[in-house]
């Protein structure tokens, strides 16, 4: 039995998947994506999201979390910060963070990853999620739709080259009006 490979971000009315584009997080929507990541073992990210990640959630060597950070954010870069990541990167020369490098056989790469016991792989970002789309590799679908309209910015899996079906497993209204949906794929056509 394999590990299944989860993909979860936050989404706008129109597709945009900015990370600044949706609702300020709340302590609601940080406790949700908090419980997320705890589903998983390990985090799969591409070189861009694993430098925002790390940017904002990794401890400070001074052991505090910093000021601007309240309780619910504290939670979640408790449970990010010693999670086992993976960085997909030709550009980097080095990770670090509890972080290995994927630089080549995306496809082979992640199936092995997978084949290792665990409760999951949780994997976030624009570019790397659809490239694995397109490779059928993610099992779980985790999308927190917001109630606004960028009118800018990446597109949440464009790129994918073939239809994807999917089978919703759960829906979940959120108090700021989020709605967080979570979907199996069933059948590309």
């Amino acid at each position: 039995m394999t590990q299944p490979l989860r993909y979860g971000i936050n989404v706008t009315l129109d597709g945009c998947v900015h990370h600044e584009a949706g609702l300020p997080p709340d302590a609601e929507s940080m406790a949700f994506w908090t419980d997320e990541l705890r589903r998983s073992d390990s985090l799969l990210y591409g070189r861009v999201t694993y430098e925002l990640m790390e940017s904002a959630w990794r401890r400070p060597e001074s052991g505090e979390w910093p000021d601007w950070m309240d309780a619910s954010e504290v939670a979640f870069s408790e449970v990010m910060d010693p999670m086992r990541k993976y960085v997909v990167s030709t550009e980097l020369d080095a990770v670090d963070w509890n972080a290995s490098l994927v630089r080549e056989g995306l496809a082979a790469a992640v199936q092995e990853l997978k084949a290792q016991p665990g409760r999951g792989i949780s994997v976030g970002g624009v570019q790397l999620p659809t490239a694995l789309a397109n490779l059928g590799l993610i099992d779980e679908f985790t999308f927190v739709v917001h109630p606004v309209v960028a009118g800018r910015g990446p597109r949440l899996l464009e790129g994918v080259r073939e239809q994807m079906v999917f089978q919703l497993v759960e829906r979940r209204e959120l108090a700021s009006g989020a709605t967080a949906q979570r979907y199996r794929p069933v059948a590309s056509a």
